[in-house]
């Protein structure tokens, strides 16, 4: 079908189109795929068009071959109002991508060259108002060196899914090669879900392995996800309760809200003894998080599958009850039956929030914008055991947003804490219902054994706001 380029003369917000035209640098038939996509939101009227060549080979990835991830790749360019992405046509999707010889640039600045005058000729008007405008070519860098997609399979919540196993650039160090395996959604794919350590299976080093030839097996004893030690290191907050609860014989609880790949659940029951609740609104992504990352139901984890703000609403309404009953059974339990059972406790030492808008228009948020209502906060609140805190993952699209999320729990809990992860992106929101218990003088295990298990930069820069 032919291409009216008159269609582009305007910038029209979310409007996305895609074609395919001959590659002007090759003496091959191959031909090139086009994406052209305008930003939701009227940014100004001199508006701004940029350019991305998607990386070799990596044409058949979401980032690149859907609107979701061009959308992402927009918003991550301030002040861009169109963005064309331009990138070999996938025949079919590459069962291992492997990274390009870093020399391998030089047909990349030659269909730079080449294609300026279509550039050109996708801008709106309204750029050559002050002459012929500059259109940058944007790059895409990451550190992934090659890639094997283990599973593509589809929730009735998050939409089509995969998992997949990566190497990391870490230098050309082959003593520190490293892999890992992660989970994306095809909404954000350019946001990683889930990230776990993994191995190579006893018998390989490190300098004869590649993805796709050797089997790896999960490394759980360590958090690789960037924002996940941040969240563990909150804890330091309620060292001197859980202390005391530990000293009484008693485990203390967490309440999960979103499980993904369950690396944050099996942590702190491994490493830090605790009991363990997950609740997660797609039964599908359980299914993956247990076959590909290990999360396992048992003695001291349970996972239920249920709207986190509906099951925290349902358990803050029903009260106290009796102490959580976990038992030996597995597969996925319904939100229900967390909320109706009568062996279960409404009451946690700690809440962990690990939640984002499934809307990929608003970019990356989290928490949710439902997640922010007085009534939740005040259903949290109640949860809480009151010497208890409210960890939550914060990544707010600007800064007024996140200072009106901190006002509305300053309405509800007594002391709020944060940990910027200095990205420029996430922070750790950490609420107390209570003025936080003093330490004390006697040693405290607990907090000897957190330190043991993650960094302690982040048990250091917690401060209170």
């Amino acid at each position: 079908m032919a291409v009216d380029n008159s269609m582009f003369e305007i910038i029209a917000p979310s409007r996305f189109i895609t074609f395919c035209f001959p590659n002007p640098s090759s003496s091959t038939t191959s031909l090139l795929r086009v994406a052209v996509l305008d930003s939701p939101y009227q940014l100004t009227d001199s508006p701004r068009v940029a350019a991305m060549v998607v990386p070799k080979h990596r044409d058949s990835d979401w980032i690149f071959s859907t609107e979701s991830g061009h959308l992402q790749l927009l918003l991550s360019s301030p002040g861009i109002s169109r963005l064309i992405l331009i990138g070999d046509q996938s025949s079919s999707s590459h069962p291992i991508y492997r990274r390009p010889a870093k020399n391998d640039t030089s047909c990349d600045d030659e269909l730079g060259v080449s294609l300026k005058p279509l550039l050109l000729a996708l801008s709106p008007k309204s750029c050559f108002k002050h002459g012929m405008p500059e259109i940058p070519l944007l790059s895409y860098e990451d550190n992934v060196i090659s890639s094997v997609v283990l599973e593509k399979c589809v929730g009735p919540l998050v939409g089509e899914m995969l998992v997949e196993d990566v190497e990391l650039d870490c230098g050309g160090d082959v003593s520190k090669r490293e892999f890992r395996r992660r989970l994306r959604f095809k909404r954000m794919p350019n946001l990683v879900q889930t990230e776990v350590l993994i191995i190579p299976n006893l018998g390989f080093g490190l300098d004869c392995v590649d993805l796709g030839e050797v089997e790896f097996r999960l490394d759980n004893n360590v958090l690789v996800h960037p924002y996940l030690v941040p969240m563990v290191a909150s804890l330091r907050l309620a060292a001197p309760y859980i202390e005391g609860q530990i000293r009484s014989g008693l485990r203390p609880k967490a309440l999960c809200l979103g499980v993904g790949g369950g690396a944050l659940l099996g942590f702190l029951r491994t490493q830090l003894g605790f009991q363990v609740v997950g609740v997660e609104a797609d039964e599908e992504v359980l299914r993956v998080s247990r076959q590909y990352f290990g999360l396992e139901d048992g003695e001291h984890i349970k996972v239920y599958f249920g709207d986190a703000l509906e099951v925290i609403g349902k358990l803050a309404d029903r009260g106290n009850g009796h102490n959580l009953g976990f038992s030996d059974t597995h597969g996925v339990e319904d939100g229900c039956d967390l909320v109706n059972g009568n062996d279960v406790d409404t009451k946690f030492d700690v809440i962990m929030v690990d939640l984002d808008s499934s809307d990929a228009t608003d970019g990356l948020i989290a928490p949710p914008l439902e997640f922010v209502r007085k009534h939740v906060l005040l259903s949290a609140r109640s949860v809480l055991c009151d010497n208890g805190i409210l960890a939550i993952n914060v990544i707010p699209p600007n800064i007024s947003f996140y200072k009106t999320l901190i006002q509305e729990f300053r309405e509800v809990f007594n002391e709020l804490y944060e940990i910027d992860m200095g990205n420029g992106e996430n922070f750790i929101l950490i609420a107390a219902a209570l003025p936080l218990m003093p330490s004390s003088d006697c040693e405290n295990h607990f907090l000897n054994k957190l330190g043991m298990a993650i960094s302690g930069a982040y048990l250091n820069s917690i401060k209170k706001i």
